[in-house]
């Protein structure tokens, strides 16, 4: 490997708080991350696309991408096709080799593996992982008719070569594109081949923050305001929109403030009526039927009507945006333009109010909007003020930390992980968890909803935080047995009832939140006590009897009294 490559790969294991493995597993997960990275635009863990090992069809990474996240059950399939009304499927595979050569037998077996994967009689051994994928893949070609368009299927050959007009690589290439075009399940097929220069690209784009020039010319300058850089109103044609919307590889950006709640798809009334708008004889009156978008961006350059912004988030327009997004493609909509209002503020605050005061057009109450954004915000400056072994980094916005040197990747806490372990800690809920959080999403924020109320205490959401990292740590290091990350959530159920003899506080309680939370943060923040607390849960998880591998159990409500009768049987 050149030294410009095994530098890239220290850097990725450092930002991930990696200890180096074997230098093939590491170059694997590094290539996994950079690609997916440039092609999902949300935070994952790198680990739970890494494939390879044995029995892995000659295939190191594989992601399913529905709608626009990052499938891992079934499950999600059901909850993203109620939401959205369709199915909008993406595949990739990535084979990553160390060596600077492009073998062709090996690149043979990566593509005959990913033939493989799509046959109705599979031939090669697989194992749980290549099983776990191809039953999410059977499952979405079963729901066929409720595709949008037909899969897309990509794939990445990645060495830390250069890479030239090698005819017999190029064959190979093509005949691998051949054999799953005669499948005739995919809309488009690209096969990749990517080197050390290619692969070094990808993986410093993943940390730079997102920096677009578009043409603004039909805008007027607003008057100078207090905590305001400098701010436009105006119209944009869909054409110059789309630069700010899309990437280079056609996907919607990671540029949706308070992201939780993400597209409310088509079906939702108001995005009907976008998309009805959009498809009429008379889509032009987009334009005067529209709220429009708002845009906040960190910094900007102009020059005339050519403006340049970095590091910026939708803050309201997120249907609008993905219901333009749906059309993308739909004849003349460049000629579309879009109300845009453009603000340059660092001014968190602000940032914050204009958040809060501009979305008024989807059916959330504006109160509940308030709350959300507001203990969002709060949150993430409570996961500010801790320092020391338990600092950790909560991620309000996908990727906000992704171009912060300072920030090891793995301390970050994503909404969604924020969820999943606070949930099943204080709503004692693993099985609600375990997959896709829908049906929490939509009560979050409510009275009674347990889950960001306005009144609630920070310390329990980032103890449950803290937990979440503490027990990854263990899975890495090998202390558990990485079987277990299938009932994660109903350990992370356990590690309060087992570190503490005290009563669950309410949440509204400062006091008593903080009472409760504190001893438990501080054996959390022990290296040689927070071990045996997480082994415990596993004891008990063990002699429950629950069979950690049966998949429809896990998603149960029984499992979880089943496991709670143990911690009761144990206790006494």
């Amino acid at each position: 490997m050149d030294r410009i490559s095994k530098k890239l790969l220290q850097d990725f294991l450092e930002a991930q708080e990696m200890g180096p493995s074997d230098e093939a597993t590491d170059f694997e997960m590094f290539c996994n991350f950079s690609v997916l990275a440039n092609e999902y635009n949300k935070t994952f863990d790198v680990k739970n696309i890494t494939v390879g090992a044995g029995a892995d069809t000659g295939i190191d990474g594989i992601a399913i991408i529905v709608n626009g996240h990052l499938v891992e059950d079934t499950d999600e399939i059901d909850s993203l096709l109620e939401a959205n009304g369709y199915l909008e499927v993406t595949y990739l595979f990535i084979q990553a080799k160390t060596s600077s050569n492009f073998d062709t037998k090996e690149m043979h077996a990566f593509y005959f593996g990913i033939s493989d994967f799509f046959s109705e009689s599979p031939k090669l051994a697989r194992n749980d992982d290549i099983k776990k994928y191809s039953e999410i893949s059977e499952y979405l070609l079963d729901n066929a008719s409720d595709f949008k368009e037909n899969p897309v299927c990509k794939s990445y050959y990645i060495t830390t070569g250069v890479v030239n007009d090698d005819q017999n690589v190029s064959a190979v290439v093509s005949s691998s594109v051949a054999d799953l075009e005669s499948y005739n399940l995919f809309e488009r097929i690209e096969a990749k081949v990517l080197g050390a220069n290619e692969l070094g690209k990808l993986y410093r784009r993943t940390k730079n923050p997102i920096t677009t020039k578009f043409t603004f010319a039909n805008k007027i300058t607003l008057p100078d305001i207090d905590g305001i850089d400098q701010s436009f109103y105006g119209v944009l044609p869909f054409s110059e929109f789309r630069k700010l919307l899309i990437d280079d590889n056609g996907n919607i950006q990671s540029i949706f403030d308070d992201n939780v709640r993400d597209f409310q798809g088509v079906g939702n009334l108001v995005n009907s009526n976008i998309n009805e708008t959009l498809n009429s004889e008379l889509p032009e009156l987009f334009s005067v039927l529209n709220n429009g978008v708002t845009i906040v961006a960190d910094s900007i350059k102009t020059s005339a009507n050519s403006l340049t912004i970095t590091d910026y988030q939708i803050v309201n327009g997120c249907q609008t945006s993905n219901v333009l997004y749906e059309n993308r493609n739909n004849e003349n909509i460049d000629n579309i333009n879009i109300p845009l209002r453009l603000i340059v503020t660092k001014d968190e605050d602000v940032k914050s109010k204009i958040t809060v005061s501009t979305n008024n057009q989807t059916a959330i109450k504006k109160e509940q909007l308030a709350a959300m954004s507001d203990f969002q915000k709060n949150l993430q400056h409570y996961y500010s003020s801790i320092n020391g072994e338990g600092k950790l980094f909560y991620e309000r916005r996908a990727k906000e930390y992704n171009s912060d040197r300072n920030v090891v990747k793995r301390k970050v806490i994503t909404i969604a992980n924020q969820i999943k372990s606070y949930s099943a800690m204080f709503s004692k809920n693993p099985h609600m968890v375990t997959t896709y959080l829908g049906t929490l999403v939509k009560t979050m924020g409510n009275p009674g909803s347990k889950l960001f109320e306005e009144d609630h205490q920070f310390s329990p959401y980032y103890m449950a935080g803290l937990a979440f990292y503490r027990l990854d740590s263990l899975f890495i290091n090998g202390t558990i047995d990485k079987k277990y990350k299938k009932v994660r959530f109903y350990i992370l159920m356990l590690v309060p009832m087992i570190s503490s003899t005290e009563e669950f506080p309410p949440l509204n309680s400062q006091k008593k939140c903080e009472r409760f939370c504190t001893p438990i943060i501080d054996k959390l923040n022990d290296e040689n006590v927070y071990p045996a607390i997480f082994l415990e849960a596993v004891k008990i998880i063990d002699k429950s009897g629950a069979d950690v591998e049966d998949k429809q159990a896990l998603k149960s409500r029984a499992m979880t009294d089943q496991i709670l009768g143990a911690y009761g049987e144990e206790k006494i």
